[in-house]
């Protein structure tokens, strides 16, 4: 994990890789808990038998909102901030989900600094490019930039 002690530390990083998490397997069990949750229980997510048949690889695949909300599960050991008292999610700029996961895959994320912005006295507007890597393709599942708070 690494450690950034400032907000001028941080700055310094802006055009830099952070960092990379480590490999999480996207199960079936996880998309169906996920579909249970939020009631997108569409079949090329949750029905195993007619992926088989139907889906490219024969598999299901991950919904597009499960993989941007695994975006605090695998970043969490990349970096941390030193200074701030708290910490708010932003938003999200531009979210693209570019590869499907299919189910039984193993995700990663590469996390890069892209702006340190300074908000009123004491906040700063942190933007993080996050591409989740799919194991074994070259193509990213996912890449968004994403926007977080942090105030001393």
């Amino acid at each position: 994990m690494r450690m950034v002690a400032t907000p001028e530390a941080l700055r310094a990083l802006i055009g830099q890789e952070l960092g990379v998490s480590d490999w999480l397997e996207v199960t079936q069990d996880l998309i169906d808990r996920f579909a249970e949750v939020t009631g997108d229980h569409q079949w090329i997510h949750v029905d195993v038998e007619r992926a088989k048949r139907e889906m490219p690889g024969g598999k299901t695949i991950a919904h597009g909102y499960l993989l941007l909300s695994l975006l605090p599960k695998l970043g969490a050991g990349i970096y941390k901030l030193a200074w701030p008292t708290r910490s708010i999610n932003y938003g999200s700029d531009k979210v693209r989900i570019v590869n499907p996961v299919k189910a039984g895959a193993r995700i990663r994320l590469r996390q890069s600094l892209v702006a340190v912005e300074d908000g009123a006295p004491g906040a700063h507007r942190i933007t993080v490019r996050q591409t989740l890597e799919i194991e074994g393709e070259a193509k990213p599942a996912m890449i968004a930039d994403t926007i977080r708070m942090s105030f001393t």
